[in-house]
């Protein structure tokens, strides 16, 4: 029989502790979209006062992005591995640790006045920062889902991914409120002005080191946090402490009253070691699909989604006609237009689809929602890529229609696979494979984030006006492509976990493996599976 306490969780009903938790495991993944979101109007503000407004160096913008997004997948890689190994409250704090102080770091940059020095120092804590915000990811996942219930699991799990509508929006709220507060206080220059005064300088570590307080806040109740019974239970065999755990912080003792009072079984026998390694044949046998379907899965929704917000920013410039290196914009308009802009996307689109996926994640499935957002970010992309140029050679009325149909880009990325690609890999692997697995899918996924925006930028450098419509129209139709690629990918290799305990997916893995090899004996070499574990409590 099942272990009761994880029999429990999965049966338990929604407590203030599911919403406890996912702000607290939110946090990480809130920092790690004001990250993301600021650094446009930051480096905005950056050309300003250290190139004296011209565009800075492709090499060095690109470089700048991708250090960070590489940070990030080591991360995930790192920290994934580590959650499997010490334990996921331990390693959490430490990643909560890394985001905070490397947040104030990028604030604290050396040098004021050489732009070099000063970019190094950047790079430096902004791969740091990458590092905490990397292992943030599987393990909010995994803690979510090991705590969640089954009915609503999903929810669960996106309503942390969610934080990053919240990240976003706060990011673009507090540039232009700082961009607001210094021109009134300092003064940003006069149009004519290509100096930006010094004040500004201060003003863009300002915006950076902010993002670090809301993580900050909730370092006390993350420390707070129990191991997960998953981890404490099935990885380091302790059922009783998993047990006495969650009775501390949930009320479980309620669902499995019945249970107890009918019969009191036996003590169950010491569990078992693993019968499998992680890359073992076994293990790529029963999960090398899942594995390959969620990796390759985010790789591509990455490359999309990342490449779509450094497209955002040239459409926004053509749409409003104010070329977006223009010496003659103020230091703080300048900023305060890209951070307007974020938030608009963030409120009208983005956070939209967050919840849209919180509510229908549990009743429509996994995915369905990953290839309907597959789907539909292809239609648009194609809908809007191939006649580019009539958008903009026509009146307003098509320039607004262009602007509404690429909002929906953001929408339909959230209430898609944006979102899902963060929650199956939470739910598909055994518990001691279970972090590790998702920083691999998360990590190949910030390989995608450094092609789309590394590739988008040197495919856009330099390019006139003529030239730049055909590389949009180009960058449309391959993220259409990107996105068709990743509806078959979908439908052929993603499995479903909607309903299902996590157990009862390693369980299903393992009985599907038996069907087709029925004369290979359940237990190898005399250890048995988690899934087995369970069957014998």
């Amino acid at each position: 029989m099942p272990i009761k306490v994880l029999s429990s969780l999965d049966a338990a009903r929604i407590q203030w502790y599911h919403f406890k938790a996912i702000i607290v495991a939110g946090m990480g993944l809130f920092t790690d979209a004001y990250d993301l979101f600021c650094i446009a109007p930051v480096m905005k503000m950056i050309s300003h006062v250290y190139y004296h407004g011209d565009s800075i160096n492709t090499a060095v913008l690109s470089t700048s992005y991708a250090i960070a997004l590489l940070g990030t997948a080591t991360g995930q890689l790192v920290f994934g591995y580590l959650g499997d190994r010490v334990g996921r409250r331990r390693v959490y704090g430490l990643c909560l640790v890394i985001m905070i102080i490397s947040s104030f770091g990028c604030g604290f940059s050396v040098c004021t006045t050489r732009r070099s020095c000063v970019m190094v120092s950047l790079g430096f804590f902004r791969f740091i920062l990458g590092l905490g915000i990397g292992g943030d990811y599987p393990l909010s996942a995994t803690i979510m889902s090991e705590f969640a219930n089954k009915r609503t699991r999903g929810a669960f799990i996106a309503a942390v991914f969610s934080m990053q509508g919240l990240g976003i929006l706060v990011s673009s709220a507090v540039t232009m409120a700082v961009c607001v507060a210094f021109k009134r206080g300092g003064g940003g220059g006069s149009l004519d002005e290509e100096e930006a005064p010094p004040e500004a300088d201060v003003a863009w570590r300002l915006i950076l080191m902010i993002g670090a307080l809301p993580a900050a806040l909730t370092f006390y109740w993350r420390m707070l946090m129990p191991e997960t019974a998953r981890y404490t239970a099935l990885v380091e065999n302790n059922i009783v402490q998993a047990a006495k755990d969650m009775e501390r912080v949930m009320s479980i003792t309620d669902d499995i009253s019945d249970e107890t009072t009918t019969e009191t079984p036996p003590p169950p026998p010491p569990p078992l070691p693993p019968s499998y390694t992680l890359f073992s044949l076994r293990f790529l046998r029963l999960h090398g699909r899942d594995l390959f379907a969620a990796s390759v899965n985010w790789f591509l929704v990455d490359v999309v989604f990342y490449t779509s917000n450094l497209l955002l920013s040239q459409i926004f410039s053509h749409y409003s006609d104010k070329p977006s290196s223009s010496t003659a914009e103020n230091v703080y308009d300048a900023a305060f237009r890209v951070a307007e802009l974020g938030a608009i996307i963030a409120a009208c689109s983005t956070i939209p689809g967050y919840w849209f996926t919180v509510y229908f994640i549990d009743k429509i499935g996994r995915v369905k929602i990953q290839m309907m957002g597959f789907f539909f970010m292809a239609v648009v992309y194609l809908v809007a890529g191939i006649p580019y140029t009539w958008y903009w050679s026509k009146h307003e009325q098509t320039k607004k229609g262009f602007m509404v149909l690429y909002g929906l880009v953001f929408f339909f990325s959230n209430f898609g696979p944006n979102t899902t690609t963060f929650i199956i890999p939470a739910e598909l692997f055994p518990a001691r494979f279970r972090s590790t697995c998702h920083g691999i899918s998360g990590a190949a996924g910030k390989l995608g984030a450094i092609v789309g925006t590394v590739g988008f930028l040197w495919a856009t450098e330099k390019a006139d006006d003529g030239d730049n419509m055909n590389r949009m129209r180009a960058a449309f139709l391959i993220l259409g492509g990107v996105c068709i690629a990743g509806i078959f990918v979908t439908y052929f290799f993603t499995k479903e976990t909607m309903g299902r305990s996590l157990e009862e997916n390693e369980h299903q893995q393992e009985q599907v493996n038996n069907d087709e090899s029925e004369d290979e004996p359940h237990i190898v070499d005399g250890q048995s599976s988690e899934s087995t574990l369970l069957q014998t409590q």
